[in-house]
């Protein structure tokens, strides 16, 4: 019997070890964090990039309304926002812009895929979602760390590469594109099941590239975004950390931070100040 107890304990220790890395420091669930980011699954995002030749066919794809992956309606128009995909680039360290247009001059980054080369089967990478809507340190990497096989990868690091920079802005797209609209959530869950479903890819809340600093790059944001991107959390994470969560109620808008004080701000201009374990402060908003 204990023969067989020390044996059966043999296995599960053998079966944890051979768990790639990366797969053991991902089992935290890390989930997007607002409404926007519901229509953009950075993990379908990831396989898509896995399977593309290069990034002019990856940016068509993406917005092809037969695979499905994009389904962003960012400013609510009733039409799915075209992602135009941009690239930076300094010495070994790659930053792919994924960027949606919603007016003149007007852009909101969604995502950044960030590659880095060590050496010639040596390679970082990762999908960062935008903070203003997946929330902070959001992150799509491989579960296996192995990328130098990718088509892309190959593609993006041959001698004498010139970035891709998309052609395309805002009432200029391509000919093969035609608008189309969003469907509901449960429908594109669904749609991108079998995508996601393939375990390729995990979520994590570190980074993973640490050139990408090399690269001068500031997210574009845009004041026409009306999909709900406030983030939204139920807990902490970590000891002693604060936990925000921001409701838009009909004009109020009501912010309560874990351990601190909570602040409501009327249409009226009337302000209310709680603090936790005191008393209530009303009066006028200040002008």
């Amino acid at each position: 019997m204990k023969n067989l107890l020390a044996a059966s304990v043999l296995i599960v220790i053998l079966s944890v070890g051979n768990i790639p890395i990366s797969a053991q420091d991902d089992l935290t669930i890390v989930t997007p964090t607002s409404e926007a980011a519901e229509g953009l699954d950075l993990k379908a995002v990831s396989e898509l990039f896995r399977d593309s030749e290069n990034l002019e066919e990856f940016e068509k794809t993406l917005n092809d309304p037969e695979v499905g992956i994009n389904n962003l309606d960012l400013d609510e128009n009733g039409e799915v926002d075209f992602i135009r995909v941009v690239e930076e680039v300094s010495e070994d360290t790659h930053v792919i812009i994924l960027q949606v247009l919603l007016a003149e001059n007007e852009f909101q980054d969604v995502a950044t895929i960030e590659i880095e080369k060590s050496n010639a089967e040596a390679y970082n990478m990762q999908i960062h979602g935008n903070e203003a809507i997946y929330g902070t340190s959001y992150y799509a990497v491989p579960v296996y760390v192995h990328i130098h096989t990718w088509p892309m990868i190959r593609w993006i690091y041959r001698p004498a590469y010139r970035p891709y920079r998309s052609i395309f802005y805002f009432g200029s797209y391509p000919g093969w594109y035609r608008p189309f609209k969003p469907v509901p959530v449960t429908i594109y869950r669904t749609r991108t099941f079998k995508v996601v479903n393939r375990s390729n890819f995990t979520f994590i809340k570190t980074s993973r590239v640490q050139s990408v600093t090399k690269i001068k790059y500031k997210p574009r944001t845009s004041t026409l975004v009306t999909k709900k991107t406030k983030v939204i959390k139920a807990g902490t994470t970590q000891k002693g950390s604060k936990v925000t969560r921001t409701v838009k109620v009909r004009g109020k808008t009501t912010t309560v931070k874990k351990g601190g004080k909570k602040t409501t701000t009327s249409k009226g201009g009337k302000k209310t100040t709680v603090k936790k374990g005191g008393r209530k402060k009303s009066g006028k908003k200040k002008n």
